[in-house]
């Protein structure tokens, strides 16, 4: 049993996978959703998982920095995945956070209607 806390952003930015045929072998555009939570087995002594207001500034903060950005270039990647977008933004929210006792940070990328991909790991 756990409680969980979570929540939606968005981010418009590009990549290319080399050696892919096109559509993703050619520099192309997603408007990504990203789906953050948080997530542990106790509340703290307010009765929360976290502050909402701390993982929307972290969010924030995160799609900011990449908003509109050949992401290849920017997260310094030859191949950026939808798993290895997920695990990026996972260790920025998460650096933001700071330790957050007994809490694991899931991210969901999902870079269409229908498919994503994620990344969990323990807050600290």
């Amino acid at each position: 049993m756990s409680f969980e806390v979570g929540l939606v952003g968005s981010v418009r930015a590009s990549h290319v996978m080399p050696g892919f045929p096109p559509p993703e072998g050619e520099p192309h555009t997603h408007d990504y959703r990203i789906d953050v939570t948080i997530e542990r087995d106790e509340l703290d002594d307010a009765g929360m998982v976290i502050d909402l207001d701390e993982v929307r500034r972290a969010l924030e903060t995160t799609t900011a920095e990449i908003s509109g950005v050949d992401l290849n270039e920017h997260l310094q990647m030859r191949e950026v995945t939808v798993e290895r977008f997920a695990r990026w933004i996972h260790d920025r929210i998460a650096q933001a956070l700071g330790d957050v006792p007994g809490a694991t940070v899931r991210v969901r990328v999902w870079e269409g209607r229908d498919a994503f991909g994620g990344y969990s790991a323990p807050s600290a």
